[in-house]
């Protein structure tokens, strides 16, 4: 886990995941519930999908954000995770 500080009350963690464990984590970082953004990147570190997430994310708005993850998953092999955080 690589972590990057930034300016002000956010900061960013990256996850090299493969394509199996990539739902998984996904689903993991939601429900933590202090992340603000996701991005997936390809290894040549071009944005694939980003996934801003509001405070509120429940069930019926995180099925099709898992539903587009998965298929995501389903082109690439290996993608970084890139997770924007509030502090506090």
């Amino acid at each position: 886990m690589d972590e990057k500080e930034c300016s002000g009350k956010t900061r960013t963690e990256e996850f090299c995941v493969s394509g199996g464990e990539i739902l998984n984590k996904i689903k993991e970082i939601i429900h933590e519930g202090n992340a603000r953004r996701i991005i997936l990147k390809d290894e040549h570190g071009k944005t694939f999908l980003e996934i801003p997430l509001t405070v509120g994310v429940v069930g019926a708005v995180v099925a099709p954000v898992l539903a587009a993850v998965g298929a995501v998953a389903a082109l690439a092999s290996n993608l970084t995770i890139v997770v924007e955080k509030t502090e506090g």
